[in-house]
């Protein structure tokens, strides 16, 4: 599996890296344990993880299969979670203010157990308008001068949110966040207006989360039926950002599931690793994330690891999946102003 720096920062990791929302509810503890060893065994290296998923199971699932293993295998592992939303029902047991960081970090210590003496990677899970962004920051970097962290990241801002953050942390001379983790996939493509173009001037890396946007990706879903069954959609067909009434209605998800299924055809590949092909590939993604319930599921995603697609693929991707912005300043009539040539001037 490929390797890459995670951001600006000198830390390398796979380009692929198993997510563990799973773990604990729809993932059983050996079934967890089986896929990290899957994921490990294929090449991957970063493990994310956060201090909600399951009320903290899956932190302890994954703690407890790095305590079980050998460290030559627990060594190559760069071990990321996560903390800002509800541990609690305390006013004090939510957000980014330095009372509920610090307890949530030394909480998920606790959980990842006595084989993890630091988390590689702590990303703070999404934005918090009530806690001044300084205290957050300066919160995150005596996490690091304390040995209990080794990078930060971000998680679910946006760009403007992601440059204040850089620059304040340049500013106050404190850890500069190296990563972010957005939703992005070929339905959602919004991140690339703003958040891209942020990540990519302040040299972090992106973390795709959702890269299949919930299964849609993989061809499980048609026009004429609504989704039944162990699938998620199939348990709860109105479910979040995927619901199926929703996303069946645009017929931009029927040009984008269309389009992949074209390119999958042709390659003799899944629809999924197409998909997960064309994200990994993307501009500023340093790993892209996995979540699968099953290590059938993994090692079919995994697949996509040894997939580069042809230009050619690429652009009928794009075309099918453009989110057909307004046309300035994000569309045609702005692209001009995004670039000039050097040489400049009025035409004679």
């Amino acid at each position: 599996m490929e390797t890459r720096l995670m951001g600006a920062s000198g830390c390398a990791v796979s380009a692929f890296t198993l997510g563990t929302m799973t773990f604990g509810k729809e993932t059983d503890e050996a079934g967890a344990h089986e896929q990290l060893d899957a994921f490990v065994e294929a090449g991957g290296t970063l493990v994310d993880t956060a201090d909600v998923y399951n009320a903290g199971v899956s932190e302890e699932i994954v703690g407890r299969w790095v305590a079980d293993r050998p460290d030559d295998v627990t060594d190559r592992v760069v071990l990321a979670t996560k903390g800002r939303f509800p541990t609690g029902e305390g006013a004090n047991d939510v957000g980014l203010s330095r009372r509920h960081l610090t307890r949530a970090i030394d909480a998920s210590l606790r959980r990842l157990g006595r084989g993890v003496d630091a988390i590689d990677l702590y990303q703070v899970h999404a934005w918090d308008p009530l806690t001044p962004l300084e205290e957050t920051l300066r919160t995150l970097d005596d996490a690091v001068r304390a040995g209990k962290v080794r990078y930060v990241g971000l998680s679910n801002f946006t760009g403007w949110q992601v440059q204040k953050a850089v620059a304040l942390a340049h500013r106050l001379g404190t850890a500069v966040p190296v990563t972010l983790q957005p939703q992005y996939n070929l339905l959602t493509r919004g991140v690339e207006l703003e958040v891209v173009p942020s990540c990519l001037d302040a040299g972090l890396g992106l973390l795709p989360w959702s890269p299949l946007g919930g299964g849609w990706l993989t061809g499980k879903y048609t026009r004429d039926q609504r989704p039944t069954g162990s699938t998620r959609l199939g348990e709860d067909p109105e479910r979040g950002m995927e619901a199926y009434g929703k996303r069946s209605s645009q017929q931009r998800t029927w040009d984008v599931v269309d389009a992949v299924q074209q390119v999958a055809q042709q390659r003799g590949t899944s629809m999924a690793a197409v998909a997960l092909a064309w994200l990994v590939a993307r501009p500023s993604v340093t790993s892209v994330i996995l979540g699968a319930r099953t290590t059938e599921q993994l090692r079919e995603n995994l697949g996509a690891a040894d997939l580069r697609l042809e230009a050619s693929e690429v652009e009928a991707l794009d075309a099918a999946s453009d989110p057909a912005t307004e046309d300035y300043p994000y569309g045609p009539a702005g692209s001009a102003q995004r670039s000039r040539p050097v040489t400049g001037g009025r035409a004679s």
